[in-house]
C-alpha cells in the first residue's frame, strides 16, 4: 500500500503540474533561440508525460502479483492494451504540442489558409482524439488489472483516507483543464471513467484504484460540471 500511495501520488502531482505548465504564463518562453518550441509544449511532450508514464508502469508492477492469472489470456490482453494505451499517449502529444505553437503563432489569425486548416485539425481534433483513446486504454488497464490482481494487503481506514486525500489533487488536476474553457468529447470521457471506476467500486469492493479513480474523475466531473455553469 506504501507504494500505491506513492505512486499515485506522482500521478496527482503530475496532473497539478500540467494544469500549471498549460495555464501559467512563465512557459511561454522559447526552449531555444531558433524558436522551435515553447517551454510548455517542450513540457507538456517530454517532461511531464514521461514522468507520470513511469509512474504507470510501476503502478501497474506493483498492483500484479504471484498470482496464476498473470500467465492468463486476460492478462496478456490488458498488457496489449496498456502498451497500445502508451504510444496513443506518445502519439498524442507529439502531435498536439507541436501543431498547438503553431496554431498559436501563425494561426490565430489566418485559420482558412490550408497550412493553417491543416494545423489546426491537428491541435484542435486529430491529437485529441489519439489522446483520449490512449487515456482511456491505459486508465481501463490498470483498472482491470486492479480486478484481475486484487489487493493483497488490507485496505485499512487510514489508507482510504489517504487514497482520497491523494486524489483530490488528480480531481484539481480535472477540473482546471475542464472548468474554464470550451468542452465537448473529454467531459463525456471523465465521466465515463468516473461511471466505470465508480460501478467496479460498487461491484469489487474498496480496492486501492478504484476509491482514487472513483473519487478523483467524480470531484473533477462535478466540479468542471459547477464552473462551467457559472462561467
Amino acid at each position: 500500500m506504501r507504494r500505491i500511495h506513492t505512486l499515485l501520488a506522482v500521478q496527482s502531482v503530475v496532473a497539478i503540474l500540467v494544469s500549471i505548465n498549460r495555464l501559467g504564463s512563465w512557459t511561454l518562453g522559447y526552449v531555444l533561440p531558433n524558436e522551435f518550441l515553447r517551454w510548455v509544449d517542450f513540457n507538456n511532450m517530454l517532461i511531464l508525460p514521461l514522468f507520470s508514464l513511469v509512474a504507470f508502469y510501476l503502478l501497474k508492477k506493483t498492483i500484479e502479483n504471484g498470482s496464476p492469472e498473470r500467465e492468463g489470456r486476460a492478462h496478456l490482453a490488458i498488457n496489449l492494451a496498456f502498451i497500445v494505451g502508451i504510444y496513443l499517449l506518445a502519439a498524442s502529444y507529439g502531435d498536439h504540442e507541436v501543431t498547438n505553437y503553431l496554431h498559436v503563432r501563425f494561426c490565430l489569425d489566418d485559420p482558412v489558409s490550408d497550412l493553417c486548416r491543416i494545423v489546426i485539425f491537428n491541435d484542435d481534433e486529430f491529437s485529441h482524439w489519439i489522446f483520449f483513446a490512449g487515456f482511456v486504454m491505459m486508465n481501463a488497464a490498470l483498472l482491470f488489472l486492479q480486478v484481475l490482481f486484487p489487493c493483497q494487503e488490507k485496505v485499512a481506514g487510514k489508507d482510504i483516507i489517504l487514497l482520497l486525500a491523494n486524489s483530490l489533487f488528480l480531481g484539481t488536476g480535472v477540473l482546471a483543464n475542464l472548468g474554464f474553457e470550451e468542452i465537448g468529447l473529454d467531459l463525456c470521457i471523465v465521466a465515463a471513467l468516473a461511471i466505470f471506476s465508480a460501478c467496479l467500486l460498487w461491484k469489487r469492493g474498496r480496492q486501492p484504484l478504484f476509491i482514487y479513480y472513483a473519487s478523483a474523475y467524480w470531484f473533477g466531473l462535478i466540479g468542471s460540471l459547477i464552473a462551467q455553469m457559472l462561467r
